[in-house]
């Protein structure tokens, strides 16, 4: 009888992890803008995500992510617009979305030399975004902020 490899059973196992985003947004004259940041490696548009630190609710996570990858800090009041499961090489991760209001961009902040980052109008970054269902989600804020 062959000894059966440990390995294969330990890569059978689903793992499943949780991430939160972000998606900062602001009122300017022209009405609301999205900001979006590049990613590290494929510098696809995305928003600030990342695990969920054990010691922070999810909005709170994200919160701490738009500063350190987009430089930017805001409201407290938030809406979970939505959240979609995404099958990475590791595991299963379900991702929570947020709002944040942006009230200040800083021009110093942990990954402003690794990253790029612009605001787009809901339409523009709906389309430019690499997660489409993050592009929906930006698709229906007008409507869920209730702006104009």
């Amino acid at each position: 009888m062959m000894k059966k490899n440990i390995y294969q059973d330990l890569l059978k196992l689903e793992v499943n992890f949780s991430q939160s985003a972000v998606i900062p947004y602001r009122l300017s004259k022209n009405g609301l803008e999205i900001l979006l940041i590049t990613s590290l490696k494929r510098k696809h548009w995305i928003v600030p995500k990342g695990y969920i630190e054990f010691n922070l609710t999810p909005f709170e996570s994200a919160k701490k992510e738009a500063y350190e990858e987009a430089g930017v800090l805001g409201s407290n009041e938030t809406l979970e617009v939505g959240t979609f499961k995404l099958n990475k090489p590791i595991g299963i991760c379900v991702i929570k979305v947020f709002t944040m209001e942006v009230s200040e961009v800083l021009d110093e902040y942990p990954e402003r030399n690794d990253r790029k980052r612009k605001w787009f109008t809901p339409e523009e970054a709906s389309e430019k975004i690499a997660i489409p269902e993050i592009g929906e989600m930006i698709k229906e804020l007008n409507y869920k902020l209730k702006v104009a």
